[in-house]
């Protein structure tokens, strides 16, 4: 699957996390907020969504307890 991961620069407001909720990254139009991001894959640069963003294909984890999302190698 491929990702997009980006600064989020409304956080804090209404909807859109907390804070400390700094990152979006988006899984095909589903988007999600994060406080913390690991990327354990090759990643470029790419545009999309109307901005800039780091990008990278790979499975996605979602650690609740610390709102972290790590990017590692699809199995």
């Amino acid at each position: 699957m491929k990702y997009h991961i980006r600064y989020n620069k409304t956080a804090g407001e209404p909807g859109r996390g907390t804070p400390d909720h700094k990152w979006r990254v988006f899984e095909g139009e589903k988007e999600y907020l994060f406080k913390n991001f690991q990327v354990n894959v090759p990643c470029h640069n790419e545009f999309a969504h109307g901005e800039w963003n780091l990008a990278c294909e790979g499975a996605l984890s979602i650690d609740r307890e610390t709102s972290t999302a790590t990017i590692k190698a699809a199995d």
